[in-house]
């Protein structure tokens, strides 16, 4: 059965360390319409899910289409399920885009989407081999999830924490002695599991983590993984737009 999908893209104005980001200017264009764009390189449908009526204003001038959503959501997963909801459950996949990543690549998409083949996906999400030829540190920043795989690349844990553990060796030669992956925040979701997920409490895992697929994995859902070694930009602060105008000028001139 070919499976349909739909793109939602949440977006927040009241961000604590970048008030506005979603329409912030890179180049010519804002943040927001760049996410859009890209996403609808891949598919048909792409609606912004937002809390603020100057996002949804600036969404329908470059002629997308946002909905309207609360201002209490915990999180981007749950105003999802608010605008799909929304919309009439059009689909039988959601994927959830974060709406600070305007370089997101097609490959990434369509990667996310294929994990669906398998009937046994009830989440997708994207995972990135780490190099061990990086500096050790960059796997260590708690910024930067990491996750464990098994053999069938289906997610066993996330943590803010570098796992696995390798005993008996210095913690800087770890990555030559095992693969890392850390984890990309692109989710997808069979319409039946958004619906369940946004319905159960808050997890142990989850709050010592601070990270929400804990309370899915605690919940017995598959989350299937695709790896991607696409080089992206997100946008959490104004130091990060300024990167993401240099990525810009380069790519436009590569």
């Amino acid at each position: 059965m070919t499976l349909s999908f739909i793109g939602i893209i949440p977006a927040r104005y009241g961000s604590t360390r970048f008030p506005g980001k979603p329409l912030a200017m890179l180049g010519d264009k804002t943040v927001i319409q760049r996410v859009w764009e890209q996403v609808s390189l891949v598919l048909d449908r792409v609606v912004v899910a937002t809390d603020d009526s100057r996002i949804l204003d600036a969404v329908e001038a470059f002629g997308g289409q946002a909905v309207m959503t609360s201002t209490s959501h915990r999180s981007g997963t749950d105003r999802c399920h608010e605008a799909f909801a929304t919309l009439g459950n059009p689909a039988d996949v959601v994927v959830n885009i974060q709406g600070d990543e305007p370089f997101i690549h097609p490959r990434q998409l369509q990667s996310l989407m294929a994990c669906f083949d398998n009937q046994a996906t009830d989440i997708a999400t994207l995972v990135r081999p780490f190099e061990p030829t990086r500096p050790y540190a960059e796997l260590e920043n708690p910024n930067t999830p990491k996750v464990v795989l098994d053999a069938h690349m289906r997610a066993r844990y996330f943590s803010h924490s570098v796992i696995p553990y390798v005993r008996g060796c210095q913690r800087e030669q770890w990555p030559t002695l095992t693969q890392y992956y850390t984890h990309i925040g692109l989710y997808a979701y069979r319409a039946s599991v958004l619906a369940a997920i946004t319905r159960l409490p808050q997890s142990p895992l989850e709050l010592a983590e601070s990270l929400e697929q804990l309370r899915w994995l605690e919940n017995g859902y598959t989350i299937q993984a695709a790896t991607s070694t696409e080089q992206t930009i997100g946008i959490d602060t104004p130091t990060d737009l300024q990167r993401a105008e240099q990525f810009l000028i380069h790519n436009a001139n590569a």
